[in-house]
């Protein structure tokens, strides 16, 4: 069962300084306990001192919450240990902050990337379609890949979680879902309680290349969704600091 596989996890704050780098143009600093962003906005606060149970971080989750687990890099998918959710766990109020607080404001910045003879709508906001275009890009170059890839099953659409209150990331554009011809996802593996039902018929080329670009991956979820990657660039430089590997030692 893969869990967490890391060298030495980063501090707090050195995982809220690398969160602050991957969005310069949207947090201004860290202060104490409060994340200082540059809308105009009131500060976010960074953990809220609230004991949660892993249900309750996916409820209603604060910043710590959501850097609390140390995504696994490398060309392996193991069954994740029981509640091993890295970036699943995800602060809606960071999410709003940084990409808009409604459907209308999201869409204000929007823009089409190229993929696969599809045109996609992705939000341009923190390089997001910047990086599906440099994935895209490299997808290309491995024509075995393209029938995993393309239908795309949706980027864009402001809409919760499946069975959550939560809002979906693809809400803030910042998602993709590749071709479901090839997904697995826990609600559809039909587990019992204590089975888990894992599979992943992707190929492993594919999970590395977004996350080469920013992008972590619904497959190394316990509660996993295989067919969908989502920009999180700060987990991927924390994962890349704390020497996360998917693969074990």
């Amino acid at each position: 069962m893969a869990g967490k596989a890391t060298a030495g996890e980063p501090s707090l704050s050195e995982k809220l300084s690398l969160l602050a780098t991957a969005y310069p143009d949207a947090i201004e600093r860290i202060d104490g306990n409060v994340l200082v962003l540059r809308d105009g906005g009131g500060p976010l606060s960074i953990d809220d001192g609230r004991k949660k149970s892993h249900a309750e971080k996916l409820a209603a989750a604060d910043i710590e919450d959501s850097l609390s687990q140390i995504y696994p890099l490398g060309a392996c998918a193991k069954a994740p240990a029981v509640d091993f959710d890295p970036g699943r766990i995800r602060s809606e109020a960071l999410l709003k902050r940084l990409y808009g607080s409604s459907a209308t404001a999201v869409r204000r910045d929007l823009v089409t990337v190229d993929w696969f003879g599809e045109r996609l709508r992705v939000t341009r906001k923190h390089g997001t379609a910047a990086a599906l275009k440099a994935v895209a890009a490299d997808l290309s170059q491995h024509a075995e890949l393209r029938r995993y890839l393309s239908p795309s099953a949706g980027t864009f659409n402001w809409r919760p979680i499946a069975g959550a209150a939560t809002l979906s990331v693809h809400s803030f554009g910042a998602a993709i879902d590749i071709n479901t011809d090839f997904a697995d996802y826990w609600r559809w593996a039909g587990k019992a309680k204590g089975a888990h039902g894992y599979r992943n018929r992707y190929p492993l080329k594919i999970v590395e290349i977004f996350e080469k670009h920013g992008f972590i991956w619904g497959g190394r979820w316990y509660h996993f969704d295989t067919m969908h990657f989502e920009y999180r660039p700060e987990l991927i430089a924390i994962a890349r600091a704390a020497g996360g590997d998917a693969c074990g030692r």
